[in-house]
């Protein structure tokens, strides 16, 4: 079997590009069911969890590793990983959306720290020119400082405002999920997480 197919990665790279009022809601499909049956080997619920996940996962992964290509690959790998580890999603103490979308960050960030050890070791053997290793080397620094700023910024935020913003950038979720997540009216969740933006865009310094 093939788990993981190329071209349901690519559906609508645009998932990496929107708000959170932009993204619309996942089908209306038990995510959790499907990734239970997966555990025992039923190829059909994966490929509905796959087909239903797919874009979102890329998404996510988009917006650290930054590089599609790169993106794509880590992608896969979290499909294939998904499939052969579905055994170890339990219902009771989480969402199978959650469980995907942390493996995807997960997934992300090794990534970043292989490709920064992989150029510490070239450095160091003076395989790379220098314009190119000061190049990409900065690059993993700015990486490293804005996510460090984002951390501080995300401080800054209330509890409820924290909390709403983590479910729907980490955990992949809709504004009506994180509402039903939190227990609060649409409305409700939309509010915080709007003010929530607000902050983090103040505190980060984003104009625009």
């Amino acid at each position: 079997m093939q788990p993981v197919r190329n071209s349901a990665v690519r559906v609508d790279r645009r998932t990496d590009e929107m708000s959170g009022d932009d993204v619309e809601d996942a089908p209306a499909v038990d995510l959790d069911a499907l990734l239970v049956r997966t555990a025992t080997g039923d190829q059909q619920a994966f490929s509905t969890f796959y087909d239903a996940m797919a874009a979102r996962v890329f998404g996510l992964i988009r917006r650290l590793l930054i590089d599609a290509a790169q993106s794509e690959e880590v992608a896969q790998e979290v499909f294939l990983e998904a499939w052969q580890s579905a055994a170890r999603f339990d219902p009771n103490k989480g969402r199978a959306q959650t469980w995907i979308m942390t493996m995807a960050h997960r997934r992300a960030v090794d990534r970043i720290r292989a490709s920064q050890a992989s150029r510490d070791r070239d450095t160091a053997v003076g395989i790379r020119d220098l314009p190119t290793a000061y190049d990409q080397v900065a690059e993993t620094v700015e990486v490293r400082v804005e996510h460090e700023r984002v951390e501080v910024a995300m401080a800054k935020l209330s509890e409820p405002q924290r909390r709403a913003v983590t479910l729907a950038y980490y955990g992949g979720l809709s504004q009506s999920e994180v509402a039903t997540e939190l227990g609060i009216p649409l409305g409700t969740a939309k509010t915080r997480l709007r003010d929530a933006m607000i902050r983090l865009r103040q505190e980060l310094g984003v104009t625009t």
